[in-house]
């Protein structure tokens, strides 16, 4: 477990990730990370569940219609 701090940023308060933090989430400046809450606090996470629903149905799509993005892939 770490302890992070929180500092200024700005007009705004924000975290500082260590190094090893971030090369341990594959996570680099510009990333997004999702907060959800559980039963014992809060969880970071980088899975996006909304994307995760898009994709879902994209595939559903390409199943559904497998002809014909195969005779648009000609």
């Amino acid at each position: 477990m770490s302890a992070l701090k929180l500092t200024q940023i700005g007009n705004s308060v924000g975290v500082i990730f260590p190094k090893e933090m971030l090369a341990r989430l594959k996570l680099e400046k510009g990333d997004s990370l999702f907060v959800s809450e559980a039963v014992n606090g809060f969880m970071l996470s980088t899975y996006d569940p909304e994307f995760e629903q898009q994709m879902a149905e994209a595939r559903r799509i390409m199943k559904n219609r497998r002809t014909v993005l195969h005779e648009l892939a000609k």
